[in-house]
């Protein structure tokens, strides 16, 4: 198999569920894929929305002691919670940031898929996750952790991609030259160019994922319904479930 990797979800963290995920489909103009009930196990409850192929994920932590919980406390609740990238090798890729002193936090092995979380101490910023579904190296194909039918969820009449993911660091260069090395891309002018997305580093007083870049049909219609919901709008972006949604 010829190496790829593409950015296949972002996965956001709340204090709970509601109303971040219907403001999130309102909004946008999205629709839940799946409740993934596996996440149960780690104190969590999920919703996850098709961008075209890639997947936003909301996660909030429903009891005390979760990893999710701690991250809210640790950045107030500001910041991206994790970067999911599918590719060829997870197993190769985890042990490349292994040899660059970034330890695996977790191994997900639930076959036809196989994940490598990394932790986040050690990416910096946010969760790293490379991923694998056996037999499905299509945009489109099988992805378990979105459901069994996740594409017949995908619209496109107002958001049409998730196309930028801004991350935030005291260093930019710095830490888009780290992430380039943990993900297998060359970092230049701090932006790291994937075949479906950027990230795109940028001067900020700490170590976030802080933004969303989105392609909207109509941008004016999205932030107007920003606004109805209540959401403070500056220029063309809002914050919602933690980083600022940035529309073009």
């Amino acid at each position: 198999m010829a190496p790829y990797i593409r950015l296949r979800q972002i996965c956001l963290v709340a204090p709970q569920l509601e109303p971040v995920i219907t403001d999130m489909a309102r909004i946008m103009g999205l629709t839940v894929c799946y409740r993934d009930g596996n996440v149960a196990k780690y104190g969590l409850e999920n919703a996850l929305l098709p961008v075209d192929t890639i997947l936003l994920e909301v996660v909030a932590p429903f009891k005390d002691g979760t990893t999710a919980g701690r991250f809210i406390e640790k950045t107030g609740g500001r910041g991206g919670y994790m970067a999911i990238f599918c590719c060829d090798d997870p197993d190769g890729r985890g042990r490349n940031a292994n040899a660059l002193g970034v330890r695996t936090a977790n191994v997900i092995d639930h076959a036809p898929y196989h994940g490598v979380q990394l932790h986040p101490r050690d990416c910096r910023a946010a969760f790293i996750e490379f991923n694998h579904t056996e037999g499905s190296d299509d945009t489109l194909g099988a992805y378990p952790p979105a459901g069994p039918d996740w594409q017949k969820f995908i619209r496109k009449d107002v958001t049409q991609a998730l196309t930028a993911v801004e991350m935030q660091s005291p260093d930019p260069q710095g830490l888009a030259e780290h992430w380039g090395k943990i993900i297998g891309v060359a970092a230049r002018d701090a932006e790291l160019k994937l075949p479906n997305a950027t990230f795109r580093f940028v001067k900020g007083t700490s170590e976030i994922m802080s933004a969303l870049e989105f392609r909207v049909t109509d941008a004016a219609r999205v932030l107007h319904a920003a606004r109805e919901k209540g959401h403070a709008v500056a220029g063309n972006e809002f914050l919602l479930g933690g980083v600022t949604f940035r529309v073009n």
